[in-house]
């Protein structure tokens, strides 16, 4: 699990941007933001269109808590 204190300055990092693309400003280093996990804070393998990692991902999906996703089998 990451450290809560990478996860806090990942998030404020995110918020600053937001006020600053809102404004119409230029965000300063842009490439310093990165997405994390919802759920568990890792910031590889993050997969967009869930917002989670692929182990969150394959938990959730096993457990038939995501909606239209399956574990495939042939």
């Amino acid at each position: 699990m990451a450290r809560k204190a990478i996860i806090d300055k990942c998030r404020k990092a995110q918020e600053k941007a937001e006020r600053a693309f809102k404004d119409g400003r230029k965000i300063k280093f842009a490439t310093k933001l990165y997405n994390r996990c919802s759920i568990c804070g890792r910031s590889r393998w993050y997969v967009g269109k869930f917002g989670m990692c692929r182990i969150c991902i394959r938990e959730r999906a096993n457990a038939w808590e995501l909606m239209w996703v399956r574990k495939s089998s042939w």
